[in-house]
């Protein structure tokens, strides 16, 4: 009898084919792994029961001077304002212009030049995609601030639930997006309308947008070809991420105050939502992959970028998300799958020990934990959830599942007759396994397997997969889980 080890290691591999996997862990769900322990994501529990009015599209949480905690939403029709005992105030401004939930491709009858393609197939590349309503949200202060890119105004909400945030004198309007410097100056992004144009108020005064000899409020038109998309305070830096590169803003003081560098081409962002900023570096999603800011942009090599990237719904980017969970050293992006509207699937990265992770859930904005003690997703049902708490995961099936782990030289088969496995609270997850002879041929699966140590199982086969299914809500781990048989003649 020969004991065969199955210690792959952290993170999936899901670039080419299910064999260009072979040992490492291929599929799951809600997953991760903490020094090489695998173990259940934590569950979440519903903040709110009341959904909000309008597509979550961003959060932001904060203290104000007196330590009070609060919560803002920006939807595609509304902003809200929800205190620490999850108490909802729509604080949405007079005269606010509700926008679009979704994204539409622009372009139809007429568009292209006549005769161009053939009648009948889809256009490559014609129109352009009006992207969903989102926001940016930021503090002046104890203040909130906070922009939509559909109605352009610059709003401030003053803490008082029962005044709703106002338009910030003087600003630029026409919009795309705003951002509160180091040095406290209010940015708007796309001023004007201007997709390239940045202005920004005197500083310690976001009513005073006119440059004059007694301000520092000045703008600069970047030398890009794109649309400005969002900018990130990082590094003592402003990150600027258009649809296409990436630039750095830097305060300079008298006379320019602000200037701009170009820093990196085809690292666009399809929306503002898609990065985030831990510690000293940032990191995004773009429309085929994945960068890094950390004084220099970087491509972010990715083991799963294959199935993130081949089945995701390109029109509705600009509904991307990244969260921060620093607890566990991860990013999450939620995006949108082909088939979906709206964010139904998530890819982590976890920049501690560096793999990647996939899996299922629908949620359209969050926030780290630091202000709250846990963080705070969105579900793309207008209700916000603590999670990393407990170990309810809801409907969500716990799983992961192994690529081909391959028996030796792959010549002989492998008849197996017993399980010994690796974990904590034993009995909380069940193992299930798939047989091949060739990378082709007919797999069968044996089991689930309650386990027992040792649990008796009976199977065959050139290459063997695992898969590990929570059974009982726990807090589990797993580890090396070994198998006992005997390596066979060829078949």
């Amino acid at each position: 009898m020969t004991l065969l080890p199955i210690k792959l290691p952290p993170g999936m591999y899901k670039n080419g084919t299910e064999l260009d996997a072979a040992g490492r862990w291929f599929d799951g769900n809600l997953v991760r792994w903490v020094e090489g322990m695998m173990r259940p994501v934590g569950g979440w529990q519903a903040r709110t029961t009341t959904a909000l009015t309008g597509r979550p599209r961003a959060i932001l949480t904060w203290r104000d001077n007196s330590a009070t905690r609060h919560i803002a939403v920006g939807t595609h029709s509304k902003l809200y304002a929800i205190s620490q005992t999850s108490v909802i105030t729509d604080i949405t401004p007079s005269g606010f212009a509700p926008g679009e939930p979704d994204a539409s491709v622009g372009g139809g009858y007429g568009v292209g030049l006549y005769g161009r393609e053939f009648y009948g197939t889809p256009r490559a590349d014609v129109g352009s995609v009006n992207p969903a309503t989102t926001w940016t949200l930021d503090n002046w202060g104890e203040y909130l601030v906070g922009c939509s890119n559909f109605d352009g105004k610059i709003y401030e909400w003053q803490l008082n639930p029962a005044v709703p945030a106002a338009v910030v004198a003087n600003a630029p309007t026409n919009n795309t997006a705003i951002l509160v410097s180091n040095e406290r100056a209010l940015f708007a992004l796309g001023a004007g309308g201007d997709p390239r144009l940045i202005s920004w108020s005197d500083l310690e005064n976001n009513t005073v947008w006119t440059p004059s000899s007694t301000n520092l409020a000045g703008s600069i038109e970047l030398q890009t070809g794109g649309e400005i998309i969002v900018a990130k305070r990082v590094r003592g830096q402003i990150l600027v991420l258009t649809d296409i590169d990436a630039h750095v803003v830097t305060y300079v003081g008298q006379p320019f105050v602000y200037q701009s560098e170009y820093v990196g081409r085809a690292c666009g962002i399809p929306g503002p939502n898609a990065i985030a900023v831990q510690d000293n570096f940032a990191v995004w999603m773009s429309t085929r992959g994945f960068f890094t800011y950390d004084g220099y942009i970087k491509p972010l090599p990715c083991e799963v970028s294959d199935y993130v990237f081949s089945d995701i719904n390109q029109s509705q980017l600009s509904k991307v998300c990244a969260i921060n969970n620093s607890q566990f050293n991860e990013v999450w992006w939620y995006y949108p799958s082909a088939s979906s509207q709206e964010n139904d699937r998530y890819v982590i990265w976890n920049y501690a020990e560096n793999y990647w992770s996939t899996g299922t859930l629908s949620r359209s904005a969050g926030t780290d934990r630091g202000v709250f003690a846990n963080p705070i997703f969105i579900g793309t049902d207008g209700i916000l959830y603590n999670h990393e708490i407990g170990v309810n995961h809801g409907d969500s099936t716990v799983y992961v599942e192994s690529g081909p782990v391959q028996i030796g030289n792959g010549d002989n088969v492998y008849y197996v007759n017993e399980l010994i496995p690796d974990e904590r609270n034993q009995g909380d997850v069940t193992a299930t396994f798939f047989s091949r002879y060739y990378p082709n041929s007919t797999e069968r699966s044996y089991g689930p397997y309650s386990m027992t140590n040792p649990t008796s199982v009976r199977f065959n086969g050139r290459q063997i997969k695992m898969r590990v299914t929570t059974t009982t809500p726990s807090d589990w781990r797993v580890g090396v889980q070994r198998l006992n048989g005997i390596a066979g003649g060829r078949r």
